[in-house]
């Protein structure tokens, strides 16, 4: 179980716990419950990296330190 921090950068941050072995989906779809926004607007990036919805977690090397 890992815990990824999310920040819309209009304020919110979202703190959310999955596996490293879930797809980026699962994640956005987490994410969602949380703040009330749909799964499919939610876009996750790192620097100028998107994140594809089908690949998952651990592919992108996010896990555990």
């Amino acid at each position: 179980m890992i815990e990824i921090t999310c920040n819309d950068r209009l304020g919110k941050k979202v703190r959310v716990k999955c596996n490293a072995d879930d797809t980026v989906r699962d994640l956005k779809k987490l994410i969602a419950a949380q703040t009330g926004t749909h799964w499919e607007k939610i876009i996750l990036k790192k620097w100028y990296l998107i994140f594809k919805d089908h690949i998952k977690l651990q592919d992108y090397e996010i896990h555990d330190e």
